[in-house]
């Protein structure tokens, strides 16, 4: 049996030895790929490209002159690409058993009953006496949709969106259905949308250059809720064959000229950003937990967990990122508005609605490809089920139009919770009635002021739904397997060819690298800011960003470069305590210290500075001073019952057992962790009393924070400590085994 996931992975890596110009290598795989095609016409194709390419090595290497040489080149590479796209079609639609080719042979079967196999102009189609029949109606359709014209309007509609959707290369035929589909009035704005939808579909399957211009004449058009579709569908196929558009001069010059418009420009910042911003649920979600936060605690020193130093004050806001940071969003207005337009904008359903909505893509309405891509409106059928329903039916028009109009919902979602509707119970379906009016109250008050206040509202909420349409399609649809997740990946647009060619790519990376520091995207503001360093080498805050970045990342080495850099041309209070968190993370502990002293000598009264000098001195074992600094913060915050834990185990790693007892029965007023208990155990063991000694040790076994496992490793650890204090070492083997004994 063909291994069809083998095809997809080699077609992907003969793109990208095509892009690096390695020819013979993937001439190799295209030909590895083609002995699982069904078609003989291929090996024709193949051995004409090998001639060619073998003639002009031969050419170039005795030193012949060619002046076409590098036209035929080109010509060769787009050729490779596309026998390999076919070769790839042939494969999958003869071995995957997807839905999407049982539809395309479908499609074909009735083809053929026509006596018009192949599909020349639009008059060989097979719904061409359905489409002829609706360009000649003179009337509306009948919105009954049980209505014989009705139904052969939407079979009409389906035909159309599964011809675009799986036709692989575009000719005479469906330049006049586009044309038709735009120019003729006859198509309603929500069936225009899935027609353009379709298209971006099709141009994911096989790339084709004129699918890319029909969907950049669809946008030229400018018919609302359409050409945000067309620029959206025309990017996302940009950034997805970026090692291949710029092969075609006809799209790259055409998206130069483009990019002279202001309006397009603006268009497409609002594209990127929305893309971006659509995988900040699985992305980030997976870094924080999966690779920041356990590396962090794998940095932690284990007396700093121990005695929870991090959380003795309040964090202070002025740790984090720099405050005098605040100042760089007023830089990038220009280009990304304001950020609480930005914040407007966070309507991304893989954040908030998307958890709450996938269980609701079972009904038999999803099942329909289409209807995944349909947008919203209120006279859908969908919808008129609801007229039936004796508690919502008085309200569904209120409803549907408040549904219709509010930016927050995608449409995929919007059908979700119409659907789910009716199944609700009577207390639920009011309330839902209710929230719809409030809701629709709200709207007509935000009315035309906020349309005149932002002229791209209509055009950024268009495109933030439609994205979250299609991010739901790949992510939740029963057909997802059959495409690539376009959402999966770093999905850095902002360095694709496209984005040079429509921005000023220097002013526009500024304006996005601190929309992502703001956002927390710290990999992709890093990319762009060391991309700054080349010309902004003398500017101190971009130094600190880039450090700050690589704090995030736990590389506190190249942290420390950055801030030490940053700290050389402006020095700072904030950079020099940012050195000395990087040494001490770095176990630099006496180059932490003298940073700490240095910050401490600046602002003296800084509570935050001096706790973190005594937990330096903590780490050097200097319990004396480590003491000076936490008496500081018991003095400024008497009632702070977190300061006690490390005043009282430096009073016991100094053999001051009474002090320390004190303060351990001052902690007591608290609720004592595993450590305590364990630190407890040590200063009763240290006075002689080995059975309050072992009850403190079984006592933080059994409060579940730590394992026998776990106590036995920091037993070993304080071990040498506790030697030190006076604790017979002949009687440590005993006394742990007695204590594994009764743990059991």
């Amino acid at each position: 049996m063909t291994d069809i996931n083998k095809t997809i992975q080699q077609h992907k890596k003969l793109c990208n030895l095509v892009s690096e110009r390695k020819i013979k290598q993937s001439l190799d795989i295209l030909s590895d790929m083609m002995t699982n095609a069904s078609s003989g016409d291929f090996h024709d194709e193949y051995d004409d490209l090998v001639m060619t390419y073998r003639n002009m090595l031969t050419y170039t290497i005795e030193g012949i002159n060619d002046p076409e040489r590098s036209k035929v080149y080109l010509k060769l590479i787009q050729s490779i690409l596309e026998l390999s796209d076919k070769v790839r079609q042939d494969i999958l639609s003869h071995y995957s058993g997807w839905n999407t080719y049982w539809v395309k042979q479908q499609a074909e079967k009735e083809q053929k009953l026509t006596g018009k196999t192949l599909v020349e102009t639009v008059d060989d189609l097979i719904f061409k006496t359905e489409l002829d029949e609706l360009l000649n109606l003179n009337s509306e359709i009948n919105s009954d949709p049980e209505s014989e014209i009705a139904k052969k309007h939407k079979q009409l509609i389906g035909n159309i969106f599964n011809h675009l959707w799986l036709t692989d290369y575009y000719g005479e035929a469906e330049e006049s259905l586009i044309d038709i589909i735009l120019h003729s009035g006859k198509f309603r704005w929500y069936e225009s949308c899935i027609f353009t939808t379709a298209i971006t579909l099709s141009s994911f399957r096989i790339w084709q250059p004129e699918k890319l211009l029909h969907l950049i004449a669809i946008y030229e058009y400018g018919e609302e809720q359409v050409m945000e579709r067309a620029l959206s569908g025309l990017i996302l196929n940009l950034h997805y064959y970026n090692d291949r558009f710029l092969l075609y001069p006809e799209i790259s010059s055409r998206i130069s000229k483009m990019s002279a418009m202001p309006a397009f420009k603006e268009h497409c910042k609002i594209i990127v950003l929305q893309t971006i911003r659509s995988r900040e649920t699985e992305d980030l979600s997976r870094k924080l937990h999966d690779e920041i936060l356990p590396q962090v605690a794998k940095l932690q020193p284990r007396i700093e967990e121990r005695l929870d130093l991090d959380n003795i004050l309040p964090k202070d806001i002025n740790e984090e990122k720099n405050p005098d940071w605040s100042e760089m969003f007023s830089d990038s207005e220009e280009i990304f508005k304001t950020m609480e337009e930005l914040t407007r904008l966070q309507m991304e359903g893989a954040d908030v609605y998307m958890s709450a909505f996938a269980n609701l893509k079972h009904f038999d309405f999803f099942k329909d490809f289409q209807n995944w891509f349909i947008p919203f409106y209120p006279d859908h059928e969908v919808v008129d089920e609801i007229f039936r329903d004796e508690i919502l039916g008085p309200g569904t028009n209120e409803m549907a139009e408040a549904m219709y109009k509010t930016p927050f919902i995608c449409n995929s979602d919007k059908y979700s919770l119409i659907l789910n509707l009716k199944y609700l119970p009577s207390s639920q379906k009011s309330m839902m009635l209710k929230v719809f009016r409030m809701e629709l109250e709200g709207l007509q008050e935000l009315g035309e002021d906020d349309a005149v206040a932002d002229p791209n509202r209509k055009f950024r909420t268009s495109v933030t739904q439609y994205l979250q349409d299609i991010y739901r399609f790949f992510k939740l649809s029963p057909y997802r397997k059959e495409f690539e997740d376009i959402f999966t990946g770093k999905l850095d647009i902002y360095n694709s060819e496209f984005f040079r060619l429509t921005t000023n790519a220097a002013e526009a990376e500024a304006g996005l690298a601190d929309y992502f520091f703001s956002k927390d995207f710290y990999d992709d503001a890093l990319d762009l800011y060391l991309k700054q360093l080349k010309e902004k080498s003398d500017d101190a805050q971009l130094y600190e960003k880039i450090g700050y970045c690589f704090q995030q990342k736990s590389d506190f080495e190249e942290a420390l470069k950055y801030y030490k850099l940053a700290e050389l041309i402006d020095r700072k209070l904030w950079t020099i305590k940012k050195i000395g968190f990087c040494l001490r993370r770095l176990g630099r502990n006496e180059d932490a210290l003298e940073y700490y002293l240095q910050a401490g000598d600046i602002e003296p009264d800084n509570m935050h500075t001096a706790i973190i000098t005594g937990h330096c001195y903590l780490d050097l074992k200097e319990y004396e001073l480590a003491l000076k600094h936490y008496f500081r913060i018991e003095y400024n915050d008497p009632g702070n019952i977190k300061i006690l834990r490390p005043i009282a185990y430096c009073y016991f790693s100094l053999g001051r057992f009474d002090e320390s007892e004190k303060y351990y029965e001052r902690l007591s007023a608290g609720k004592l962790n595993a450590h305590d208990l364990i630190n407890m155990g040590h200063l009763a063991l240290c006075r002689g009393r080995k059975k309050e000694a072992i009850e403190y040790y079984r006592q933080s076994i059994i409060t579940g924070e730590i394992t026998r496992e776990k106590f036995m490793a920091i037993f070993a650890e304080d071990r040498n400590l506790l030697l030190s204090l006076g604790v017979n070492k002949d009687d440590l083997p005993i006394l742990l085994d007695y204590l594994l004994f009764i743990t059991g």
